[in-house]
């Protein structure tokens, strides 16, 4: 069986349309398993599972979490009853029949890895980082090309790092290279640019460039969730509270 974990926080927008993809595009529904960890949604994703579960009879369950996507990974995994482990983000969609695609490769060998993606954007920028993780190079890999790995092996690491409040999928993927255990599937998952569309683009991949330097200079966990708390989710939160404030606009024929 795949077991599927998909750490969310106030998906409401995003989690049926996902959930309808996995159903729809697996190869064989009833060796799939889906796992929604919620870290403590305010909205309505929690009933939206629940009622999409009920009424396409998938094998889709729901856990709470503290909030934290490594915390929330590791607690899917403990839930998780197949031997392969498919951790996911709530606004990724995988190819069609990924979860064969995803059972070849490890037969062949290849306990853990990826698909290559596609953001659904048009920007030049991002059209070429996604042609970039086509590529085994450690530099081009991220959380949104979706992780496949074997119980066994995710076991001997130890699960994702819960020190790590981000950059907790770098971390075991940069494991999985140092044991040569990572191949990149050819096939694309879709994953979404929302946030370089709140954002901008450039903005937000220097941000993102400046973590993965602090990283490699040495920063820590703390380090990297101080500066990203300053400069990404700070910065989301206002331009959340200034469009609030923004005066409704009152247009007439006149």
């Amino acid at each position: 069986m795949l077991s599927i974990i998909i750490p969310v926080l106030n998906e409401a927008k995003n989690i049926t349309n996902v959930l309808q993809h996995l159903v729809t595009n697996a190869s064989e529904i009833n060796k799939i398993q889906v796992i929604i960890v919620d870290g403590g949604s305010s909205d309505n994703t929690a009933t939206l599972v629940t009622s999409y579960a009920e009424i396409s009879k998938a094998n889709i369950i729901l856990i709470p979490s503290d909030k934290g996507r490594a915390r929330q990974m590791n607690a899917g995994a403990r839930k998780a009853t197949g031997k392969i482990l498919y951790f996911l983000h709530a606004d990724s969609f995988p190819p069609k029949s990924y979860d064969d695609l995803i059972i070849q490769e490890i037969a062949k060998g290849n306990p853990a890895g990826c698909f290559k993606m596609k953001f659904d954007s048009s920007h030049w920028w991002l059209k070429l980082a996604s042609w970039f993780t086509q590529f085994s190079w450690r530099a081009c890999r991220g959380g949104d090309q979706s992780q496949f790995i074997t119980r066994q092996l995710f076991n001997e690491i130890g699960g994702f790092d819960e020190t790590y409040t981000i950059y907790e999928d770098n971390i075991l993927i940069s494991e999985l290279y140092e044991r040569n255990k990572f191949v990149v599937i050819q096939e694309w998952i879709i994953s979404s640019a929302r946030l370089y569309e709140q954002h901008g683009v450039w903005n937000l991949q220097y941000h993102f460039f400046t973590i993965y330097f602090k990283k490699w200079m040495g920063a820590d966990a703390d380090e990297l969730y101080a500066y990203y708390l300053k400069n990404i989710k700070q910065q989301r939160a206002a331009k959340v509270e200034e469009t609030a404030a923004e005066p409704i606009k009152v247009f007439s024929d006149k």
